[in-house]
This record gives structure tokens, sequence and C-alpha cells, in this order.
């Protein structure tokens, strides 16, 4: 059984919320509040797996 690490397994969901953000964004448009509710996750979890602290 093969083992991920927590950062190949954050990085994967990270991937997983872009496309799915994508594919909102192709229907409802970029500026959408589901899009932009989409794109602050991901800036978080991006911030999250790179260490940085926003206050």
């Amino acid at each position: 059984m093969k083992t991920i690490s927590r950062t190949s397994q954050l990085a994967l969901i990270i991937n997983e919320r872009k496309v799915n953000m994508y594919k909102k964004a192709q229907v409802l448009g970029f500026t959408h509040p589901e899009v932009v509710a989409y794109s602050q996750e991901l800036d978080d979890l991006i911030n999250f797996m790179l260490g940085i602290r926003v206050s």
C-alpha cells in the first residue's frame, strides 16, 4: 500500500479545487460569488501549504 505525504495530499486537493473553480467560472464567470469563494479557498490552501500566515 502506497502512503502519500501530507504535502502531496494537499497538492491533490488544491488541484481538484482549482479544476472545480475553472469549471464554475466557465459557466458563471470569474466574478460570480461562488467562483470568488473557490478562489479564496484556494488562496487559503496554498498559503497553508507554503506555511504563510495571514492575519
